[in-house]
């Protein structure tokens, strides 16, 4: 998918300042910065949108959006990532999480089978600490990962760039000789200009129109 679409994709400028919970933010939301694609602004809006995305908590898109005004990334895709987190996908997100908390709590962990969103909602602690290291985790391989695909963007596009830049000097080599062998083929083409010449010493030829004398 190219960059272009990807922008397409994203939630528009109305959508984001006409949403409610972010209605207090509003002022904050109309700063340019937030809306620029830059590497830099889209690095640290990646790392933010998969953070807060495995944050166990509803409306994730306030710290999103806080996030983003603060380290000033790209708001839209910051906003973005945090769709990933949702009703349909608690479950398949937040469960390894879970696992990873209570691992390193040393809670005995509910088998997979039974484990269901009101579950997790009762281990806070086992589910925020794998959470938070998961989403942290995420977050700064995201970051660089975006990081590298941009580089790895501009260096093909350095390399297009070259690439018809040598095109168009050859092309150009090409007519340039194309044009010089045309013009030297003229040349030889061309006939040469016949002069008339007298022998030395003989008198010019009189006139086709005979002179009448006078009576």
């Amino acid at each position: 998918m190219r960059f272009e679409s990807f922008k397409h994709r994203l939630p528009s400028r109305e959508d984001i300042l006409n949403t409610k919970c972010l209605k207090f933010l509003e002022d904050h939301l109309r700063d340019r910065n937030l809306w620029h694609f830059t590497r830099r602004s889209l690095s640290r809006a990646t790392a933010i949108g998969l953070f807060c995305a495995f944050l166990p908590m509803p409306f994730e898109m306030l710290p999103a959006a806080i996030g983003a005004i603060v380290f000033r990334a790209n708001l839209p895709v910051s906003l973005a990532w945090v769709w990933i987190s949702n009703p349909i996908t608690w479950i398949p997100l937040f469960t390894p999480a879970y696992l990873l908390g209570a691992n390193l709590l040393g809670v005995n962990a509910m088998p997979l089978e039974q484990i269901t969103f009101g579950f997790l909602g009762s281990q806070l602690a086992a589910l925020w600490l794998g959470c938070l290291i998961v989403g942290s985790a995420l977050a700064t391989l995201g970051y660089w990962t975006v990081r590298v695909l941009w580089r790895i963007k501009v260096i093909r596009v350095w390399k297009d760039r070259r690439r018809r830049h040598r095109i168009r000097a050859a092309l150009k080599k090409a007519k340039s000789k194309v044009v010089s062998a045309a013009h030297k083929h003229r040349i030889r083409a061309s006939p040469e200009p016949t002069s008339t010449s007298h022998p030395p010493g003989a008198a010019p030829a009189a006139s086709s129109s005979p002179v009448q004398g006078r009576e």
